[in-house]
């Protein structure tokens, strides 16, 4: 959305003390760690844009902390791109030439504004996975985000699992649950995922490789079924931040339902 339209479709400005309000109202536990989904134009023309938005989540949060993916998908191996595919006699190259991951200079990828505002943002830890990071600040940061494996990214060692063991929650701000990533640890505990082979540039002993690594692939296409089942079977608090329609939810909730969920839908072929 442009700006002209959004101030357009705005009743009146959103900002860091209305923001933090809306946060507030909604019931947002200021003591719990907090995986955050989001979409800046979902809320309105807010004074201050994703710096206002990071700022009022900082300041509810009073001692939990605050986690957002800063995922790269521009880091994977080409031979899986989609929007847009490659051609095929690129993908040398591309395995060749790509900037290995670095966590302090690496942009994050269609994930949105806010969590590219929130890496660069001090005393924010970024974890070390070229292409499916997380950044956090707050007391549990390091425990969250360090040693974040290479193989099964989304896996039973992942920030993700740490997330669900610190009992932490989930927000998502103007998205739906195609972006509800702890439903991707649900999917790796569920037994009988399909397998692959993913790649990425990474930093080796000071050296620029290609380095393979394990997963299993994805089905995120089934998010949305797997979150209405969630919503019947699960306490879903639902507010509005601004314009955004917001979804709050316990992690182990939506992660205990989706393992239950692939492991029927895997099971049934």
């Amino acid at each position: 959305m442009d700006e002209k339209r959004s101030v357009e479709e705005t009743d009146r400005p959103r900002t860091v003390k209305s923001i933090k309000m809306d946060l507030l109202d909604g019931g947002i536990d200021r003591e719990s760690d907090l995986l955050v989904h989001s979409s800046l134009s979902s809320i309105g023309w807010v004074c201050g844009g994703p710096v206002a938005v990071i700022k009022a989540l900082l300041q509810t949060l009073s001692s939990g902390t605050l986690v957002m993916p800063t995922f790269t998908g521009g880091h994977s191996d080409p031979s899986s791109w989609e929007n847009p595919p490659v051609p095929e006699s690129w993908w040398d190259t591309i395995r060749e030439e790509m900037p290995a991951f670095d966590p302090e200079i690496t942009p994050v990828g269609r994930v949105g504004k806010i969590p590219e505002v929130f890496r660069k943002w001090p005393g924010v830890k970024r974890s070390y996975h070229p292409v499916v990071s997380f950044a956090a600040k707050g007391p549990n940061a390091d425990l969250i985000v360090e040693d974040h494996p290479l193989d099964l990214p989304f896996g039973k060692d992942s920030p993700l699992q740490r997330l669900y063991d610190l009992d932490a929650y989930v927000l998502l701000i103007g998205v739906g649950h195609d972006r509800n990533t702890c439903f991707h640890l649900g999917e790796n505990l569920a037994p009988g995922a399909e397998k692959r082979t993913e790649g990425s540039s990474v930093k080796d002993k000071g050296r620029k490789v290609w380095k393979e690594f394990k997963d299993i692939k994805y089905r995120d296409d089934q998010f949305e079924k797997v979150g209405k089942e969630f919503e019947k079977e699960c306490t879903v608090e639902e507010f509005k931040v601004g314009s955004a329609d917001c979804k709050y939810f316990s992690i182990k909730d939506a992660v205990d339902l989706s393992e239950r969920w692939f492991t029927e839908f895997r099971g049934s072929g």
